[in-house]
């Protein structure tokens, strides 16, 4: 092997994973500035190209913030860190330091809670007016609450008491990025468009991902203040309350359009396991039949039906038993706990 090559592995957690890394983030990282500049170029031929490119450049970078803040990829926690803030600016979540967004997914982990920093629910009670608007807007399929949530962490930093720091460090970023999309929506305002399209779809997978994965119960907790102790909350309770939403056991390329973050049982047995190992470890440890599975066809409907309703619903709504029929009619979902906000 080269010297070169053995170097590079030695920066990998994982030896098996070097390849597979390797590649994955190659294409994040070539494939979404190739994608954008063909969403520039005025020719039909490059939109159906750059567009879904862009799709899967998003959702890749986002599910790689979630191996980089399990320390999935790397050995360094520097190393994660730093690879983790670099995918949070391709897709947006930069607004929230990668720091942040770790701590808090972790606390879904550690307590096995949905733990929400905002209260979006309690906030969209609070002025009705813009409640109708986000219920309107979720009816057309646009993701008003993710959208919300994204635009709370950026005025967060200007509250009253507030460190300095965090709001010039939001100005930064602001003035950035608001620059870049400027001159993008001048120098090809149908590309820009048609790259506004492509986040609202990329939202849209993770939301679809993220509501489908766990019945656990959603306290909206701002601080570091522990969850109640109103239930034993075990390793038994993670698993019965923790769903696998593939497109299907064997359906190898289709579950990597979210980096195999489908196999959520898997990733709840093993947090720190990379995404190309989950599969195997799922059909190892699991099997073909486990009752946690859900196919993503079997949750198409109810993502649809209960679109408006779940924004204000008080559960995530019931799972019948494998076997039933309309197992997941009645799956509410969850809303607003994407680990891309951090507030």
């Amino acid at each position: 092997m080269p010297t070169d090559v053995i170097m590079i592995a030695g920066y990998f957690r994982y030896k098996d994973g070097v390849m597979p890394n390797v590649l994955a983030l190659g294409v994040v990282l070539l494939g979404y500035p190739i994608g954008v500049a063909l969403l520039m170029v005025p020719s039909w031929f490059a939109y159906v190209i750059g567009f879904p490119l862009v799709v899967l450049t998003l959702t890749w970078s986002a599910y790689f913030i979630h191996e980089f803040a399990h320390h999935a990829i790397f050995k360094s926690a520097k190393a994660n860190t730093r690879w983790g803030t670099l995918m949070s600016w391709i897709n947006g979540s930069c607004y929230a330091r990668f720091e942040d967004l770790r701590r808090k997914h972790m606390r879904h982990h550690v307590e096995r809670a949905d733990v929400i920093t905002f209260d979006v629910q309690g906030f969209l009670r609070a002025h009705p007016v813009l409640l109708k608007l986000v219920l309107a807007l979720e009816w057309l399929y646009i993701p008003a609450v993710e959208l919300l949530m994204h635009v709370v962490v950026m005025v967060l930093p200007f509250r009253r008491g507030a460190p300095a720091a965090k709001r010039w460090r939001m100005i930064a970023i602001v003035t950035v990025r608001v620059t870049a999309f400027a001159v993008f929506a001048w120098y090809a305002p149908f590309g820009w468009l048609l790259y506004c399209v492509a986040y609202l779809v990329f939202i849209t997978i993770l939301r679809f991902a993220d509501c489908f994965q766990h019945t656990y119960d959603a306290y909206p907790i701002a601080d570091d203040t522990p969850i109640p102790s109103d239930k034993i909350r075990d390793r038994a309770y993670e698993q019965c309350n923790t769903y696998s939403n593939v497109v299907g056991i064997e359906s190898r390329i289709l579950n990597m359009l979210w980096l195999n973050f489908g196999f959520h049982n898997a990733h709840h047995e093993r947090p720190a396991m990379p995404w190309h190992q989950l599969p195997a470890f799922h059909r190892k440890q699991l099997g073909d039949r486990c009752p946690q599975v859900i196919p993503v066809r079997e949750l198409l409907l109810s993502f649809h039906r209960h679109r408006v309703r779940r924004v204000m619903a008080q559960d995530y709504g019931e799972v019948l038993s494998p076997g039933q029929q309309g197992r997941a009619d009645g799956f509410l979902g969850a809303v607003g706990v994407s680990f891309l906000t951090a507030v």
